[in-house]
């Protein structure tokens, strides 16, 4: 039998993003599930921890049924795992003999546990029949939006995350057994472990957003209606939706800067012989008429 607790299942789940998110869902009575290969920092109520590695496809489909298979039900995914490139992509190698590969656990873990978790997040949603309000959030970064000269390969991984998101948002939102929100965050610098305090000391103390901004930014797109939400110009949006009679929150890339948030459109076509083109894609298979 189903639970009527509501269920979350958060990748990355033990530190920094994850694990502040994991305590205010804990706070408001959730089943919470922490994804990660090392147990929690701090410890959560209501949570339980599963050792996966979601660079392993099998691991991360074993825990994702293991969860529902304990809460009957899934409300919340967050797929919030990432790092950081730990290598110098610009470094110089000896002539004569190609260079070693790059360093591509970035992309596995950025990008391709993404992929997994979206699709694995869908799977799972269609047999929570019972659930009313199911949301897929992924952690994105504002180099989803802009160049990271220090990272490229990390800001090409969260290009791939923001495209994902608006890929799937309207199916998912659109299919009745679906049924799910699907939005991302794209935070600027937020200070968690992905980096030792040395590298967090090269970084001016004014440019983090708050780890509780974070955490109140996915809440508000858990709930789907804005709180304080900015236009680009700088003044609050007027058309917020801030009250049940307006549609909730899906397909949005939330812009995090300092403690004010902004929503991100996708950029506009350049003609209208683009806009036909794109628009040609606007279905789930190559083979539809």
């Amino acid at each position: 039998m189903a639970s009527s607790t509501q269920s979350a299942l958060i990748t990355g789940g033990s530190s920094g993003m994850g694990l502040a998110v994991a305590q205010a869902l804990s706070k408001r009575g959730w089943s919470v599930h922490l994804l990660d290969l090392r147990p929690p920092l701090e410890p959560v109520e209501n949570a339980t921890f599963h050792q996966t590695n979601v660079t392993d496809y099998d691991s991360l489909a074993t825990t994702f049924q293991t969860v529902f298979d304990t809460d009957r039900r899934l409300d919340f995914v967050f797929a919030n795992a990432g790092i950081v490139e730990r290598f110098d992509f610009y470094e110089a190698h000896p002539t004569g003999k190609p260079p070693p590969p790059p360093d591509q656990l970035v992309a596995d873990i950025n990008l391709k546990a993404v992929i997994n978790t979206s699709w694995l997040a869908q799977h799972y949603f269609r047999q929570s029949s019972q659930s009313d309000n199911k949301n897929l959030v992924m952690t994105a970064s504002v180099g989803a939006l802009y160049r990271v000269q220090v990272s490229p390969s990390y800001c090409a991984t969260k290009h791939g995350v923001l495209g994902l998101m608006r890929s799937i948002a309207p199916f998912y939102h659109q299919n009745k057994d679906i049924n799910a929100r699907v939005n991302c965050i794209c935070p600027g610098t937020v200070k968690t472990n992905l980096l030792d305090s040395a590298a967090w000391d090269t970084f001016a103390d004014d440019v983090f957003v708050p780890i509780e901004k974070i955490v109140s930014t996915v809440l508000m797109l858990i709930d789907g209606h804005d709180i304080d939400g900015m236009g680009l110009d700088g003044k609050p949006l007027a058309n917020a939706t801030k009250g049940d009679d307006k549609e909730k929150l899906w397909g949005k890339a939330v812009e995090l800067s300092g403690r004010k948030h902004y929503y991100r459109e996708q950029i506009a076509y350049c003609d209208d012989h683009m806009a036909k083109c794109m628009l040609a894609t606007e279905r789930t298979s190559y083979n539809e008429a």
